[in-house]
């Protein structure tokens, strides 16, 4: 099969574990970028990533790029690609846009613009226009703008990989599952160990941690855009579906989601339950405050509010000391992971953090923060190097 350049996006600070997924998914010629990785792969490459990467927002096609200044050459860029081979006059088309361009302060106009290349090109050799589709398009097309040019690409999931289909749409999601998953891979979880989230909400975190441990792949239960390409390969997808299923193996240790919230844990059993991983995992009633890690050596995750609103940070700062107070009592040579996404509260949790990884989630900048938590002094545990390392990475 013909091989060619994919390009995988993701939140900012997971490039380097999407580069490793990407390449145990045999992509070839693997470079991280900023938010994305470069590689190359074939057909069957480009349907293992769709429905294996747990980091990736996007699977990308570049079809093509060059310099932008203004309308035209945006029009002649978009107009050159032969959409002929991937839309009829009866097909449909949706245009997303990222980036910015001096000579598009408008991202909306910039996707008309696309649009009105990729129509034109079809009407003049099919000889009929295809139409525009926002929901489920045939072709849903990606346009990244830079300073100075733009590049074109097909998007071979469609709606984000993000979206892995067991969320109700329209529910609360402070978390996207892609990232859910990269902040656990960046904890080194692979299921081999006891696993809390002590603010688990509508069981995000849960469902991601059941997936890596039970090695199920996050993307089997949607559709996905190449599905509708006229040369789609049906016969490769149910061969990629079969193999990735072959891989799955039971939970090996207890993984555990709680919440004081009885809304948030009735719609985290259905979420789990969608997911195909609710055996794997107990949903708790309980306040983080008063947290119990399922075992010795456990792996907790939390996520708690950044208090980005007017007045609520000084609301959260007893909620932030009453959490580094539970996890100094822990012990048990377990480890602690907090998504802060406000330095100044996370400075009233009170532990000195081991590591800060600067992470994304959605526009707020945040830090993906281990705490190394043991019973008795810092000086009982000399072979632990990590704790002298507290500069950002």
């Amino acid at each position: 099969m013909l091989t060619r350049e994919l390009i995988a996006t993701c939140s900012r600070g997971l490039e380097e574990i999407l580069a490793d997924e990407v390449l145990n998914l045999g992509g070839l010629r693997v470079e991280p970028g900023r938010g994305m990785v470069r590689f190359q792969g074939d057909r069957l490459t480009m349907i293992r990533c769709c429905l294996g990467l747990r980091t990736a927002m996007r699977v990308l096609i570049p079809v093509a790029s060059g310099p932008v200044a203004d309308r035209e050459q945006l029009y002649r860029l978009a107009a050159q690609v032969a959409w002929e081979e991937y839309l009829t006059p009866g097909g449909t088309l949706a245009v997303n846009v990222a980036g910015q361009n001096p000579a598009f302060s408008n991202t909306v106009f910039a996707a008309q613009v696309v649009k009105d290349g990729v129509v034109d090109r079809v009407r003049e050799i099919r000889g009929g226009r295809p139409s525009v589709d926002l929901v489920k398009p045939h072709v849903p097309i990606h346009l990244h703008l830079g300073e100075h040019q733009a590049s074109i690409a097909l998007d071979a999931a469609g709606t984000p990989l993000s979206k892995r289909g067991y969320r109700p749409k329209g529910g609360p999601a402070p978390l996207n599952s892609a990232l859910a998953a990269g902040l656990l891979l960046l904890a080194e979880y692979d299921g081999e160990r006891p696993f809390l989230d002590p603010m688990g909400g509508t069981g995000t975190f849960a469902a991601e941690a059941a997936m890596i441990a039970t090695r199920m792949a996050p993307g089997l239960f949607r559709r996905y855009a190449f599905e509708r390409w006229p040369d789609h390969r049906q016969d490769l997808l149910i061969k990629v579906r079969r193999d990735l299923e072959a891989r799955q193996i039971p939970a090996p240790c207890p993984i555990v989601s709680a919440d004081h919230d009885p809304k948030a844990l009735k719609v985290a059993k259905q979420n789990l339950g969608a997911a195909g991983v609710n055996q794997w995992v107990d949903i708790v009633a309980g306040e983080a405050t008063a947290m119990d890690p399922p075992g010795e050596d456990s792996l907790i995750v939390i996520n708690p509010p950044y208090g980005k609103r007017l007045g609520e940070a000084d609301a959260l700062k007893g909620l932030y000391s009453a959490l580094g107070d539970r996890l100094k009592a822990i012990g048990g040579n377990s480890t602690a992971w907090i998504l802060a996404g406000n330095r100044e509260l996370s400075k009233n949790i009170g532990l000195k953090a081991s590591r800060r990884i600067p992470v994304f989630n959605g526009p707020i900048e945040c830090r993906w923060m281990r705490f190394d938590l043991y019973e008795g002094s810092r000086k009982f545990r000399p072979e632990d190097n990590s704790l002298a390392k507290n500069a950002e990475e």
